[in-house]
């Protein structure tokens, strides 16, 4: 028998799908028939969203929660020490990452990080969930998801540990997608993905989509959209790095930079992303609105702080240097988008690349 909320569960989902569509966040009409036949609300019964830049928990006895579960939003579902550290993927990134695998039937696809499961069932209505594996490294969170996607139909193989080793006893893979953030894309997965498959990951601020070559080398272009995801973590951590505190010993010099720019241009971010990466990034408004300070640090100790025309840094990085060579490269190379942006991964390492990969993009300095 079909509940009231399950109708207009699908009535939801729909006018979505509408909105999805005409943002061009979903132009497959194979993925359309999966979103409208998946519920979402099943794997997100409680989550926290921000309210007037307050945490507010909302779950499934909230008069609006269904209408919240069914808008393009990320929920943030696990809270560790305060800091969000899973959530469900907004629908229209979700799809827009999904349409970039290029599946067929018969392919088999690994997940990384599970998190609620939601994005295991979209894959398991397109493929089966006998082609279907996902990976989530805590083990409260794998068995949760695996009882909702039980409940809903769907039996893909949930696997407690960690993402970035893959699941080889699967492999080969033809296709391979990250739900969480990664500065680097795991050596382990170049040789769980068939040569000429997919892996679709996060990457900084940005969405990389790479196709695995016959010697086990992975190379592509981002994706032009945003991309936004926690960072990937060992079980029990946030996967954040703690503020360091302000060091006592630090070098200051003057700089001109626009921090407005530093701060709100997310194309900049995102290259910033790339060249200072595993780096936390905090603004300070004024009165007006305007940005009057820009600090950066990083889990290896590095910090950075501009305000009132100059800049402090400390630690094994140049943060500030990083952020003024940054600044100078995107100025040059005319304000470039993400697609412009490029990565190769080998077993050795990883390169990102501007337009093409013979021009390495250089990371954050180190000091000597």
């Amino acid at each position: 028998m079909t509940t009231l909320t399950e109708e207009r569960a699908v009535r939801l989902r729909s006018a979505l799908a509408d909105v999805l569509e005409t943002s061009g966040q979903l132009s497959d009409p194979t993925w359309r028939k999966v979103f409208e036949a998946v519920p979402r609300h099943p794997f997100v019964p409680r989550f926290w969203t921000l309210v007037g830049g307050e945490q507010r928990h909302v779950t499934s006895t909230d008069p609006d929660w269904l209408d919240l579960v069914y808008t393009d939003d990320a929920l943030a579902t696990q809270l560790t020490d305060g800091v969000a550290t899973s959530s469900s993927t907004a629908p229209g990134l979700m799809l827009v990452m999904l349409e970039a695998l290029d599946i067929t039937d018969g392919h088999r696809v690994l997940e990384i990080a599970t998190g609620t499961g939601y994005n295991a069932a979209l894959l398991s209505e397109r493929l089966g969930s006998h082609q279907v594996v996902t990976a989530e490294v805590d083990p409260v969170l794998a068995r949760l998801a695996g009882s909702r996607l039980r409940r809903c139909g769907y039996t893909p193989l949930v696997q407690a540990g960690d993402g970035r080793d893959g699941y080889p006893a699967r492999a080969p893979y033809d296709r391979l997608i990250a739900t969480c953030g990664f500065t680097t894309i795991p050596a382990a997965w170049l040789e769980q993905v068939r040569p000429a498959g997919l892996i679709v990951c996060p990457v900084g601020w940005g969405t990389a989509r790479l196709v695995v070559a016959d010697d086990g080398r992975a190379e592509g272009r981002f994706l032009p959209e945003g991309s936004y995801f926690m960072t990937v973590r060992a079980a029990g951590a946030t996967g954040t790095p703690a503020h360091p505190g302000r060091p006592s010993a630090t070098s200051s010099r003057l700089t001109g930079l626009n921090l407005a720019e530093v701060a709100e241009d997310d194309n900049f971010r995102f290259v910033l992303s790339l060249v200072a990466p595993d780096t936390a990034f905090a603004s300070e408004h004024g009165g007006d609105g305007r940005v009057t300070a820009v600090e950066l640090w990083g889990a290896d100790g590095a910090w950075a702080r501009a305000e009132d025309g100059a800049a402090r840094q400390a630690g094994p990085r140049l943060l500030w240097d990083a952020v003024e060579a940054t600044h100078e490269l995107y100025v040059e190379n005319d304000r470039p988008g993400r697609e412009r942006f490029g990565v190769t991964v080998t077993a050795k390492g990883q390169r990102i690349w501007l337009d093409v990969p013979s021009r390495p993009v250089p990371l954050a300095p180190v000091v000597a």
